[in-house]
């Protein structure tokens, strides 16, 4: 990610209402939400770092609720504010909501938009994406969260363009976020959006983040089915394909499995997923090829051939596009950080031994823990996208492309 995004025509001309102020960034808490998502645009824009060159905020903390709000751990806060605050601010923002099965008080949603209507830009961080898409800020428009919730997200909201491969959307005067860690990197996106890179780098060096990363969410998605598809007729066609991706097949086939037309088992598809059934396809082949990877001694060329991949080419190009780095060197930069004991035994090609088991669900390798995986922003326009360079020299860089998805809406 080497672009910051500016805003479409549409949300640039508009103007704030003269009650509102451009520096006043109000949080919206809720009880039940995680204290550490609630906790980002609190220490963003909360504390004088102008001593560091990083231009002051004024930040209010209003309860969407009645008090006293409950967090993580049992912890009670009373927030200073009320939804009054929000009348007056120019970026409002929702870390994140207590449960993406229940609605969000009438109350908050009416203030929301309200103040949408206003000109101000509203933020939502991880499920706080629920409490956008509940006041119809999210219509017709592109946005994320954490990739386990999307699908939810995109069933539940289907007017919504859910995309789970990013780490943050930028459409303008509304910003999206996937989970805790791109929380800050969209924070920061928008204090390099109001006051330029030097403020933005300085709040990174202060918060000891990187001030920019490139990537998505990709590295860290499970091949889990979504809750909600179980008891779906179409969950056996998507547990069939689960179950034989070493196998040569497409869309068709699936769609073939299901009785149903091409145009058709796409809708279906995507309504229950969120996901295009190709690029949810090629994303699990890429997975399967992740795990061989860390887990096996095959070549390249036998683990092409074990997710069906047409040709070890094939298995690159999805691989770099996807996770920012060949096969070969991903293999590499993953072994180099685990202890030596605890790398696969070795399996001559050919041997025909069954690969390791695969790392338990929800546990990230070293090589792919949050810290070292890097954001990068949706556009509105179908242009190249910047991804991580080449990995091969165990670096990451913040330059390269990436195709943005068709159709999607983007900010540069």
């Amino acid at each position: 990610m080497s672009h910051d995004s500016t805003a479409a025509p549409e949300a640039a001309a508009r103007k704030l209402s003269g009650r509102r102020r451009k520096e006043i960034v109000a949080v919206l808490l809720f009880s039940g939400g995680p204290i550490f998502e609630s906790s980002i645009p609190l220490s963003v824009f909360g504390i004088d770092r102008q001593d560091a060159g990083v231009p002051r905020y004024r930040l209010l903390v209003a309860a969407g609720e009645e008090g006293p709000l409950r967090t993580t751990g049992g912890l009670e806060l009373t927030a200073p504010h009320g939804l009054e605050a929000i009348s007056r601010a120019g970026t409002v923002v929702v870390p994140a909501w207590r449960s993406i099965t229940s609605p969000p008080p009438e109350e908050a949603l009416d203030a929301l938009r309200r103040a949408h209507e206003e000109g101000a830009r509203i933020v939502g961080l991880c499920t706080g994406a629920f409490v956008l898409a509940a006041a119809g800020l999210l219509d017709g428009r592109p946005a994320t969260t954490h990739w386990m919730y999307a699908p939810t997200l995109a069933k539940r909201y289907p007017s919504v363009h859910v995309d789970p491969r990013e780490l943050f959307v930028d459409d303008g005067d509304v910003l999206t976020s996937a989970g805790t860690a791109a929380g800050i990197d969209l924070c920061l996106h928008i204090v390099r959006t109001d006051h330029g890179n030097e403020a933005a780098g300085a709040l990174a060096r202060r918060l000891v983040v990187p001030p920019r990363r490139s990537g998505g969410q990709e590295r860290y998605l499970d091949r889990s089915l979504p809750e909600e598809i179980g008891a779906d007729p179409l969950a056996e066609v998507v547990a069939w394909a689960l179950e034989h991706l070493h196998e040569q097949f497409d869309v068709e086939t699936l769609a073939a499995r299901a009785y149903m037309s091409r145009r058709t088992f796409d809708r279906r598809f995507r309504s229950l997923t969120g996901s295009a059934p190709l690029q949810w396809l090629i994303t699990q082949r890429v997975l399967q090829a992740q795990r061989l990877l860390e887990t096996s001694d095959y070549s390249v060329d036998e683990v092409a051939g074990r997710c069906g991949f047409r040709s070890p080419v094939a298995l690159r190009g999805h691989f770099r596009r996807q996770l920012g780095s060949s096969p070969a060197a991903y293999r590499a930069a993953y072994r180099a950080r685990r202890p030596q004991g605890d790398r696969p035994a070795e399996q001559g090609e050919g041997s025909g031994r069954a690969p390791a088991p695969p790392e338990p669900a929800g546990q990230q390798p070293a090589a792919l823990h949050p810290e070292n995986a890097v954001p990068f922003q949706a556009r509105r326009h179908p242009s190249a996208l910047p991804a991580a360079a080449s990995a091969d020299t165990g670096r990451e860089a913040y330059a390269g492309s990436r195709p943005s998805l068709p159709g999607q809406r983007s900010a540069t």
